[in-house]
């Protein structure tokens, strides 16, 4: 089969294209899956580039994200699944409480893949390949950090950076959904219109003005006795040089959330801020099957549209792993096997 696969860990076009590589086949109480759709995320970058701790056995195919229809049944399989079933997949081990799929075994970078069944999940007709591809991992992780863990109320004012990507372009329709004020942080005037075309009612072009200051000038400038002014919530996975500044938009009361650190993991810290202005920092990590479950709703609502910056064939993977770490993209990148 055609497989896009890593056999060392190593940078950018490292990645080979393989059109001879052995089809899978499904073990006890596994699944052979033809992939019809997989999407990109920086988990992938990272898999690629090698995170300490985390051994993964080479060679590799990833992707954790992904959906297809059933090809082959093994023995011992649970939950009714027979061929022709259309299936999303929940990447995350829930099982085992090991790692995820695309890492500690294949993922959707391939033709087919072989699936245990705890990892899939039922595909209504009317949600297309592509758009459940995009779900589990940055929908997953927005719905959990935005809803469940943020409980994101209407009228809040809520300032989203890094809000062109994946992850970010959920937080603005979620954030929307709910009835808040959003803020749109981004670095092009491209990608600042068409999160104004998702719903964005502010734009802040990062690259031109200092988030921070212009909070103040257009929210003013919060103070520590007072609940008002400035933000209710901030979204912040990119760490980095932007913390601080997050906790200083932030009224007293107000809630910083946050799901990663793509901009570093050790930035400088002011506890005066958490301290004085009472402020919630809360963590979210992943997603649950019922997250998915609850995406799957909305988008057969009409509710939530997935958004698909441009897609590949999997023989040009270097080149989408590229558009990504160039940081061209905005929503997610789609990878045809």
């Amino acid at each position: 089969m055609k497989a896009a696969v890593i056999y060392e860990h190593g940078g950018p076009g490292s990645i080979k294209y393989e059109t001879n590589f052995p089809d899978p086949v499904a073990g006890h109480g596994e699944v052979v899956i033809k992939v019809h759709a997989a999407t990109l995320n920086y988990h992938d970058v990272f898999t690629r580039n090698g995170m300490p701790g985390i051994k993964v056995p080479m060679p590799m195919i990833m992707a954790l994200d992904f959906a297809g229809e059933i090809v082959e049944v093994g023995e011992g399989v649970e939950g009714g699944w027979k061929k022709g079933d259309r299936v999303m997949i929940d990447p995350s081990d829930r099982k085992n409480f090991g790692g995820v799929l695309g890492e500690v075994r294949h993922g959707g970078l391939a033709e087919y893949c072989a699936v245990p069944d705890h990892h899939l999940v039922r595909l209504p007709d009317d949600v297309s390949f592509e758009t459940a591809a995009c779900l589990p991992v940055a929908y997953g992780t927005a719905w959990r950090m935005m809803v469940t863990i943020g409980k994101i109320k209407a009228g809040e004012k809520v300032l989203i950076l890094g809000a062109s990507g994946g992850v970010g372009t959920c937080c603005v329709q979620l954030a929307k959904l709910a009835g808040a004020e959003v803020i749109a942080a981004a670095s092009t005037p491209e990608k600042l219109q068409r999160l104004k075309d998702l719903g964005a009612d502010h734009l802040v072009d990062y690259k031109k003005e200092d988030f921070m200051k212009w909070v103040f000038t257009n929210f003013g400038k919060p103070h520590r006795r007072l609940y008002e002014k400035g933000m209710d919530v901030v979204v912040n996975f990119t760490g980095g040089d932007t913390w601080v500044k997050s906790l200083r938009t932030l009224h007293r009361g107000g809630r910083l959330l946050t799901c990663g650190a793509t901009a570093g993991y050790d930035p400088a810290e002011d506890i005066r801020f958490i301290w004085t202005y009472e402020l919630q920092i809360l963590g979210s990590n992943g997603w649950q099957r019922d997250d998915l479950k609850s995406l799957l709703d909305l988008v057969q609502q009409g509710k939530l549209k997935p958004v698909i910056d441009r897609t590949y064939p999997l023989s040009e993977i270097n080149d989408a792993f590229k558009h990504m770490e160039d940081r061209h993209l905005f929503g997610k990148i789609l990878v045809k096997p």
